[in-house]
C-alpha cells in the first residue's frame, strides 16, 4: 500500500474511532462483563483494524467487525493468562473477527442505553455517577474530567476505580430497568446529565463562565437517551438544555464578562436550537405526564419567544413556576419564582418573597439569592442594603466573570453615593 492509501486508511480508522468507539465499548462491557477488560479489548480491536484492513479492505460493517474482534482478542488474552472465567464455556461459539452477523445495530444502541443506566445506578455516590458517565459513556479522559470539576486527576481516578469495583462487587446488573423501576432510575440518569450540563453552561468556579465541551457532552447524552427512550421528561430535559444552549453566544462579552438575560443581544441566539427545543417542549407537554424538566423548559421557551426583554410574558412565567413549585418544591425554585414576581409586580413584591426565603434560613450560603436581593434593593433605591447583599454574594462567588460583575455593581453603587454626597456639599455652600 502506498503512503497516500495508508494515510487514507488511517483516516478511516480514526473517523470510525471518533464516531463509534463508545458504542463498541458499551457492547464489549456487556459481552466481557468488565469495564477495564472492555477498554483494553476496544484498543486491541482498533489495533487489529490498522493491521488487517489495509490487507483485507474495510469491512461492510466496521462497528460489528470491531466488536467481534475486540471480544475475540479479550478472550484469547484471558486464555493465555490462564485465568479464564465462565466465558470459557462460550469459547466454541466465539465470533471470528469477520463474522459480523452476530452484532446488529439495534443491539449495540441498546448497549449504550444499558451503559448509561449502569453508570448512573443509585448504589453509586452522585459524584461517582457523573465521573463514570463522562469517562465510560462519553469517552472523556480522566484528566479532562478532573480539569472540568477542579479535582486532582488522582482523586478523580480513584473515584472511578471505586465506582467500577462497586458495580462488580455489588453485581449491579448491566441492563435497562424494568418498566416498574424505570421512573426512579430515569430520574437518576436525568439528574446526572443535567449536572454535567450545568457545570458546562455555568461553571461553578474558575476563569470561564462556560465549558462548551461539558454542555456539549450533556446534550449528546440527552439526545441519545431521548432517541432510545422517548419518555416525556427525557424530551423535557433535552429541550431545556437546547433552549439554554441557544443563548450561549450572548451570555458573555468577547472579553468573557457576564451579560444578564435582559441585556443580551437576541440576534445572537441560535434560532435552530430554539425551534428544536420548543418543539420538544410541546411534545412533552402533550403527553400530559409533565415533570420538572419539562416545566423548566416551558419557562425557557417563554423567554425564547420574546422579541426583547420588555416583551417577556412574566405572568405566564410566574404561572409555570407555581406549577413547578407544586411538582418539585425547593428554595431555589421559590427564589426563581420570586424574581419572576418582581418582574411582574415590581421589586418590592419580589423582595418580600426573597426576604422570607432567607429569613427561614434557606439559601443562606447561596450566592444567587444574595445577588437577587441586592438587585431588588438597588432597584428600590436602598443602596446600603444593596451593597451589603452584593458583598455577601461576592464572598460566596468562585467564578471570575460573576465576581467581576458583582464588583462592577458595587463600584456603581459607591460612585452614585459619592456623586450624591458631592451634590449635597455643593448645595451647602451655595
Amino acid at each position: 500500500m502506498n503512503e497516500s492509501a495508508d494515510a487514507r486508511l488511517r483516516g478511516t480508522v480514526e473517523s470510525v474511532y471518533r464516531s463509534e468507539s463508545r458504542r463498541i465499548f458499551a457492547t464489549l462491557v456487556r459481552l466481557l462483563g468488565d469495564f477495564d477488560l472492555a477498554e483494553e479489548a476496544l484498543h486491541e480491536a482498533f489495533r487489529a483494524a490498522l493491521e488487517q484492513w489495509p490487507r483485507d479492505g474495510v469491512p461492510e460493517n466496521p462497528r460489528a467487525w470491531l466488536v467481534s474482534a475486540g471480544r475475540f482478542k479479550a478472550i484469547d488474552g484471558l486464555r493465555r493468562q490462564s485465568r479464564f472465567d465462565p466465558l470459557d464455556e462460550d469459547a466454541g461459539q466465539i465470533a471470528a473477527p469477520d463474522d459480523t452477523a452476530t452484532w446488529g445495530a439495534e443491539d449495540i444502541e441498546d448497549d449504550r442505553l444499558r451503559l448509561v443506566f449502569t453508570c448512573c445506578h443509585p448504589a453509586l455516590p452522585p459524584d461517582a455517577q457523573v465521573a463514570l458517565t463522562l469517562r465510560e459513556v462519553c469517552g472523556l479522559t480522566t484528566e479532562e474530567i478532573a480539569h472540568a470539576f477542579l479535582t486532582a486527576p488522582s482523586t478523580l481516578a480513584q473515584r472511578i476505580v471505586r465506582a467500577k469495583n462497586k458495580i462488580r462487587d455489588a453485581k449491579i446488573p448491566y441492563q435497562v430497568p424494568s418498566p416498574a423501576e424505570l421512573p426512579d432510575r430515569l430520574d437518576s440518569v436525568l439528574r446526572v446529565i443535567y449536572l454535567v450540563f450545568n457545570e458546562g453552561y455555568a461553571a461553578s468556579s474558575g476563569a470561564s463562565l462556560t465549558r462548551h465541551d461539558l454542555s456539549g457532552e450533556a446534550i449528546r447524552l440527552a439526545r441519545l437517551l431521548a432517541d432510545m427512550l422517548p419518555e416525556p421528561e427525557a424530551m423535557g430535559l433535552l429541550a431545556l438544555m437546547l433552549l439554554h444552549e441557544s443563548r450561549r453566544a450572548a451570555r458573555s462579552t468577547p472579553s468573557g464578562d457576564l451579560v444578564l438575560l435582559e441585556d443580551q443581544d437576541r440576534s445572537l441566539w441560535r434560532r435552530e436550537l430554539i425551534a428544536e427545543g420548543s418543539a420538544l417542549v410541546e411534545r412533552a407537554l402533550a403527553s400530559r405526564r409533565i415533570g420538572p424538566y419539562t416545566l423548566q423548559a416551558a419557562i425557557s421557551a417563554v423567554h425564547a419567544e420574546a422579541r426583547n426583554a420588555e416583551a417577556t410574558d412574566w405572568s405566564q412565567i410566574v404561572g409555570l413556576y407555581d406549577v413547578l413549585e407544586r411538582a418539585e418544591p425547593s428554595p431555589v425554585v421559590e427564589l426563581n419564582r420570586a424574581v419572576a414576581v418582581a418582574m411582574r409586580d415590581g421589586p418590592a413584591a419580589g423582595l418580600a418573597l426573597v426576604d422570607a426565603i432567607l429569613g427561614r434560613g434557606d439559601l443562606t450560603d447561596y450566592r444567587l439569592a444574595h445577588a437577587a436581593r441586592a438587585d431588588l434593593c438597588r432597584r428600590l433605591g436602598n443602596k446600603s442594603e444593596a451593597r451589603a447583599s452584593y458583598e455577601r454574594a461576592l464572598a460566596l462567588t468562585r467564578q471570575e466573570p460573576e465576581r467581576r460583575f458583582l464588583e462592577r455593581r458595587l463600584a456603581e453603587l459607591m460612585a452614585e453615593g459619592e456623586s450624591r454626597m458631592a451634590k449635597g456639599v455643593s448645595r451647602d455652600f451655595e
